[in-house]
């Protein structure tokens, strides 16, 4: 089953058009990577999948229903990694429960939410932090606690954008081998961005490359070492996807 269909998507900021006759899909419970040069809107389509920007043009289905209010409700989206300021008063679990889609403050059941956020710690290895300042955490421990919001809501699709930006190897590998683990066993669906080739290609179920506005090449990890080899020495010159 597809987990997520574009067709002839169309986006523009202002004046400007980003998002061109962009096509692709994605399989349930794949971890898809979206790559590319700085500057060719992979962050505008990640917004426009989420909701945060309207499209032009196109059509978006969500496990085979075509968008709407009830089908995005079935994703959650990272942003890409804010400075945090340690000072700012906020534990992990108030970090978690921003994922929670319904903010009624009379019909909040409080034992649910406190269950409900230590399970999303749990699945990211950070069981017994919910009440530590999330400004104590390590850079990495924050990124979980961020990937521990996005399940809150009980998503089938997770949109991250670049979310090992600033992490050392060893936090950005078991950041990845914690992705492909909650895709096995939730079932989850991730579609990444990332300038993380070596990453790509070892952890990658799919590999989409966004350029001149559109989808110009998408296939499995072992082709997109082949055929993008090219823009994988460009991409790790310049540090940028």
């Amino acid at each position: 089953m597809l987990a997520l269909r574009v067709e002839g998507l169309q986006a523009a900021l202002g004046q400007n058009l980003i998002l061109n006759q962009v096509s692709f899909s994605v399989n349930e419970s794949e971890l898809a990577a979206l790559v590319g040069a700085n500057g060719a809107g992979k962050t505008t389509l990640l917004k426009v999948l989420a909701g945060r920007i309207r499209p032009a043009a196109g059509k978006i289905e969500i496990f085979g229903k075509p968008c709407s209010p009830a089908t995005r409700k079935l994703i959650s989206y990272l942003p890409q990694k804010s400075n945090l300021d340690p000072r700012f008063p906020l534990c992990v679990a108030d970090v978690v429960q921003l994922g929670r889609t319904s903010w009624s403050f009379f019909h909040r059941n409080r034992k649910k939410e406190t269950e409900r956020v230590e399970w999303c710690l749990e699945q990211v290895g950070l069981t017994g932090l919910a009440k530590r300042p999330i400004g104590e955490l390590s850079g990495g421990q924050q990124q979980l606690a961020f990937l521990a919001r996005t399940l809150y809501g009980n998503p089938r699709l997770v949109l991250l954008d670049e979310p090992t930006t600033g992490l050392d190897v060893t936090a950005r590998q078991r950041f990845y081998k914690l992705l492909k683990e909650l895709k096995q066993r939730l079932g989850l669906t991730f579609l990444i961005v990332t300038h993380d080739w070596e990453a790509v290609l070892a952890h990658a179920d799919r590999v989409m490359l966004l350029e001149a506005q559109k989808i110009t090449f998408q296939g499995c990890s072992q082709k997109a070492g082949e055929v993008l080899k090219p823009c994988l020495r460009v991409v790790d010159r310049d540090g940028n996807a």
